[in-house]
């Protein structure tokens, strides 16, 4: 009998650790996708069906140029990665639900051309590319992306329409009797495409961390630590429990942090560092909105820990599997020395 042939494989040792499993790029992206359905499918509800054109146009703008720029610089085609279609769909989540169907097409061409394909493509952007994207539409079109239209299902009241809870909190009005903690719960408010329902992002965080395709510490870190902030600091006309409930549910905290700042990339690895920056970006949050020019912060805040990563995870360096505790010491050792001697 002759002998059966044995498939050869090719172990490239350059790239450690050497790990087995079955989650790859595409499989994450999909998970992603799948747990932003809720949100959006709340958000059509709401607001019929334009807010999913937005989304769909900003998804196939982004695959288009992420495969026009890799065709034209002869590299191979990572559109079957779905990370731009996640890139896309995420950028049209922090848009209005009223914004034309031109402009999430700017924002993906700046998203994946700039910020992300013209660093390297995926792995080696230093920042998240659809925060970028929102961030440069919000510059150029600051008219087009405060602009906001009013849900279903308060179209039947006597209400203005161009104000989201952010808006009235931290603006001069009090805040209507028709935002409240119900309807910012559920999704009946004004506001981006995927900010509206804080139920709907809790499902799909949830989501994601029940299928391990983040880790509950950034958004924990995250959350809280806004919802602490705020707690302590209040605000008048508002009671301590009640401003700190309004600031978790209104915005793009709860997308923001379950979404965006988990963004394998630009966040942290080392486990005390995804800790650190989530706190970073609670505390920039609430900074920016109570001192800002703009009363939500999610967006800026988390880009700016982005930049901040680097030193994170220098700061809390991990050390190989096996390495004693006398190896440990050294190596603080020879680290303290090096500073003391470049001092």
């Amino acid at each position: 009998m002759a002998a059966e042939k044995k498939e050869k494989i090719i172990l490239d040792v350059a790239y450690q650790p050497q790990v087995r499993t079955n989650r790859d790029t595409r499989s994450l992206m999909l998970d992603v996708i799948i747990a932003l359905i809720p949100t959006l499918a709340v958000t059509i509800w709401q607001y019929g069906f334009h807010p999913l054109l937005v989304v769909l146009v900003s998804m196939a703008s982004a695959c288009f140029f992420e495969w026009g720029y890799r065709k034209l610089m002869k590299k191979d085609c990572r559109v079957g990665d779905l990370s731009a279609l996640v890139t896309g769909m995420l950028l049209a989540m922090t848009l209005p639900t009223s914004v034309p169907v031109w402009l999430p097409v700017i924002g993906s061409f700046f998203a994946i051309v700039v910020v992300k394909q013209l660093y390297g493509g995926i792995g080696k952007n230093f920042l998240n590319p659809a925060l970028a994207g929102r961030a440069f539409l919000l510059a150029s079109y600051a008219g087009i992306m405060g602009r906001w239209q009013l849900p279903n299902a308060m179209k039947g009241i006597d209400a203005v329409s161009s104000a989201t809870p952010l808006s009235y909190m931290y603006g001069d009005s009090a805040l209507p009797a028709w935002l409240n903690m119900k309807s910012m719960f559920l999704g009946t408010i004004p506001g981006c495409i995927g900010e509206l329902s804080a139920l709907a992002l809790l499902i799909g965080g949830i989501y994601l961390i029940a299928r391990k395709v983040i880790s509950w510490r950034i958004p924990v870190s995250f959350v809280g630590s806004v919802a602490l902030v705020t707690l302590i600091c209040g605000k008048a006309g508002y009671g301590h429990f009640e401003w700190m409930v309004d600031n978790v549910l209104a915005g793009g905290l709860l997308l923001g942090a379950f979404f965006m700042a988990t963004d394998y990339v630009t966040s942290p690895v080392t486990l005390n560092g995804q800790l650190l920056f989530g706190c970073g970006c609670g505390l920039l949050t609430v900074l920016i909105r109570y001192f800002g020019g703009f009363p939500e912060g999610v967006s800026y805040a988390i880009l700016i820990m982005n930049l901040c990563t680097w030193a994170i995870d220098k700061a809390f360096r991990r050390y190989p599997f096996g390495a004693t505790k006398e190896d440990i010491a050294a190596d603080k050792a020879e680290r303290k020395a090096a500073r003391g001697a470049a001092k």
